[in-house]
């Protein structure tokens, strides 16, 4: 896939996506979450999974779409946070 190269698909791999497809169907935004329990993926490596699947460059990405994408992760946060509250868990 386009800006993704094997050492990305590797850690793809790791949390459940093996395919362009499965790629899509999850979404960049749920797939850089699964990411993000294994450890701490730069933000470059989110705008690279959304690039990826528009087939577009991931500097694309991140100078046309940062500030909706970081408001969508902090939108996830906050629920993780009040389910958490609940003794709930948002599952990606």
């Amino acid at each position: 896939m386009k800006g993704l190269g094997p050492a990305s698909e590797q850690c793809l791999i790791k949390v459940g996506i093996h395919s362009p497809e499965q790629l899509h169907q999850v979404g960049a935004v749920a797939a850089f979450m699964r990411l993000r329990e294994q450890g701490r993926p730069s933000l470059n490596f989110l705008y690279a999974l959304v690039g990826a699947i528009e087939d577009r460059h991931w500097m694309d990405i991140a100078r046309e779409e940062k500030g909706r994408l970081l408001l969508e992760l902090e939108g996830i946060a906050e629920l993780q946070s009040e389910l958490a509250k609940e003794g709930r868990e948002l599952k990606f």
